[in-house]
């Protein structure tokens, strides 16, 4: 980092990271914690100068054009995914990020399988791509409204009359699929932004008591509010069988919304630096090349 280079407290990110390697309860996660910026200017600089360097480092994994990258967020509604996102990842250069977002599937994406709609738009390597919801969706929202899978998806019905089967199946899925993009040079980075029950409703009645917010609410949330136990076990169920060593997740305390960008933008960087990445190397030809070419350009 630049400028900001300390933090004003510091977190212990290996417990944020779960990859399979120990048994995982979500209970046990905070949804707060100390604070890692000692003021709204300090905050700004911390997180400017995590930008400066993921974009630096996204320049050079695009000359070099090997790795790419994944980074899944997945949460409750009003924990803050998009502005995360936008926060960490907005001094990146366009040509190196591609952001998708999943809403209500369309009657195109529900006639074909439950990947088919985000693996469209896996990203290139040299790229970072973000996937604010995925198909993470499918063992979520799903899970907790399974009649989904026949009214909507229209699995046929000899294949979900065991619903265990069916998410322990769509788990392999899914395990498998993220193995195959680690194989083939994708880093795969997945996000829960752990929001508590009583954030989420004050975030509600804000949006409720703010002119300017009226237009993020929706009636929706708040009936999906009413099954958050459910949410919180399928979060759990899930976590707990996709995590792995090369597709981990992220259980990030998302109370304060500058903390938790502050934390993703460290993960997502420290990831990066693992990268074995490198600008090009120009050949003794191509240099003698490039000296004609300046010659050309000076006596122009």
């Amino acid at each position: 980092m630049k400028k900001y280079n300390k933090m004003y407290a510091s977190v212990d990110y290996s417990s944020l990271r779960i990859d399979g390697t120990q048994k995982f309860e979500l209970s046990s996660h905070p949804h707060k914690v100390s604070l890692l910026y000692e003021n709204k200017s300090h905050y700004r600089g911390l997180i400017g100068d995590l930008r400066d360097e993921i974009d630096d480092l996204q320049n050079m994994m695009y000359a070099h054009d090997r790795y790419g990258m994944l980074l899944i967020f997945q949460a409750m509604d009003a924990a803050g995914k998009d502005g995360t996102i936008r926060h960490v990842l907005s001094g990146v250069n366009p040509h190196g990020l591609e952001i998708h977002s999943f809403k209500k599937p369309s009657t195109r994406e529900l006639d074909h399988d439950f990947m088919w709609r985000t693996n469209r738009f896996m990203p290139q390597r040299g790229r970072i791509g973000v996937f604010n919801r995925s198909y993470y969706e499918e063992v979520l929202v799903v899970k907790v409204h399974p009649n989904i899978l026949t009214d909507y998806q229209r699995v046929p019905r000899e294949l979900t009359q065991n619903l265990e089967q069916v998410w322990a199946q769509r788990y392999d899925d899914i395990r498998n699929m993220e193995l195959y993009l680690h194989r083939n040079g994708i880093r795969v980075m997945k996000f829960f932004l752990n929001l508590s029950r009583d954030e989420q409703r004050e975030r509600f009645l804000s949006r409720l008591n703010r002119p300017e917010k009226n237009w993020k609410f929706s009636e929706a949330d708040v009936k999906e509010r009413q099954h958050w136990n459910k949410y919180m076990e399928a979060y759990q169920d899930c976590i707990s069988a996709t995590a792995t060593e090369y597709a981990p997740w992220y259980v990030i305390p998302a109370d304060d919304k500058k903390n938790m960008r502050l934390m993703v933008g460290t993960l997502v960087l420290e990831e990066m630096r693992k990268l074995d990445i490198r600008y090009p190397v120009v050949s003794e030809e191509r240099k003698a090349d490039f000296e004609r070419y300046r010659q050309m350009l000076m006596n122009d």
